[in-house]
């Protein structure tokens, strides 16, 4: 049992936790709580630190899963340490990252034309909820992969990993060094592009039934000239009063699901 906040492996959890370049340096992410555990694949562990409390009250299938990996126990005051949770769960897991490229999904896309197809293209978004809500209601709304700028925060931050409730592990996404040249590789792949855009046309007068790409900016920017000039249209979600956009996430939903009821 690790009983030290000085142990070097103590250590380099709290760089996993806190800091991108550790995550992409050891190629590895970290995850907490039993759902999160409970979900991710046996083949991407690298090793599961638990309490002792946690082993002894957990049921049959997670002590298989605990003790058949590369597993540790620490202490309670070292778990408290290395948990970035307010009311840890006594079971941590370090990952291995798996990222799609986006020259494969554009080829599964030539394999699978007789299915309509959504993207989700993101732009420099920075708010790890939002981040975290986008890819989850991916999974539920079908999307084929979520498309990040470089300038997108790290869908490894602890904030992000949670709040995906475990789809992390089950919807492709990728990030990109050139947004503009990955716009123009879906276009290519016959996906037509849609940024959402305070001068856009009415979203829902749309035909959706086809494969499509939503571009979503930043929060509080929107989408730069150069990523709008690259669609093929500018929509906007119609919003009564005197709001004039709405949170990321929440349309980034909408246009997901208005995608989804055309084309179920």
């Amino acid at each position: 049992m690790i009983t030290s906040t000085s142990n070097s492996q103590i250590k380099n959890i709290i760089a996993l936790q806190t800091k991108a370049r550790a995550r992409n340096k050891q190629n590895t992410f970290v995850i907490e709580g039993i759902r999160m555990f409970s979900e991710v694949p046996e083949n991407r562990i690298v090793k599961i630190y638990y309490t002792e409390d946690f082993y002894n009250e957990c049921n049959l299938e997670l002590k298989e899963k605990i003790s058949s990996n590369d597993s540790e126990a620490v202490s309670e005051e070292v778990f408290k340490k290395i948990s970035d949770t307010v009311t840890p769960q006594g079971i941590l897991t370090v990952v291995q990252k798996e990222e799609k490229k986006l020259e494969k999904i554009c080829s599964d896309l030539e394999r699978e034309s007789d299915e309509n197809h959504l993207f989700m293209i993101l732009e420099d978004i920075q708010d790890p909820g939002n981040l975290g809500t986008i890819v989850r209601t991916s999974e539920a709304a079908g999307v084929t992969a979520v498309i990040m700028s470089k300038g997108t925060v790290d869908i490894y931050n602890p904030k992000v990993v949670r709040s995906t409730m475990g789809t992390i592990f089950r919807v492709p996404f990728v990030y990109v060094e050139d947004l503009k040249s990955a716009v123009e590789l879906l276009k290519k792949n016959h996906v037509d592009i849609y940024a959402a855009h305070l001068k856009g046309n009415d979203f829902y007068q749309e035909d959706l039934r086809k494969n499509v790409a939503f571009l979503i900016g930043n929060e509080g920017n929107g989408l730069t000239d150069e990523i709008s000039q690259t669609a093929n249209r500018l929509i906007k979600i119609p919003m009564q009063g005197q709001v004039e956009s709405l949170n990321a996430a929440c349309a980034s939903t909408i246009l997901m699901y208005e995608y989804l009821r055309q084309n179920l």
